[in-house]
């Protein structure tokens, strides 16, 4: 399984919400994710379901505000 395919099937998730907004997003930008930005948002998708739910829908900030910069391209996705 490429690097790739790992990531996409990390965003399957168990809030139907999140996985369209993931869906979104890695259909238009994970191609183009610089290796820092990449790296971020796997970081990203290592928080709960409901967290990140609110992070992309700017309820919350994440504790690592290098993280903003890639919530930004979720939030407008």
């Amino acid at each position: 399984m490429s690097e790739r395919d790992r990531t996409l099937w990390h965003c399957r998730r168990g809030l139907l919400e999140l996985d369209l907004l993931l869906g979104r997003f890695v259909e238009r930008h994970l191609d183009g994710l610089s290796t820092d930005e990449l790296a971020q948002f796997k970081e990203l998708l290592n928080y709960d379901d409901n967290d990140l739910f609110d992070m992309v829908m700017g309820r919350a900030e994440p504790l690592n505000e290098q993280l903003n910069a890639v919530l930004g391209k979720m939030r407008s996705a």
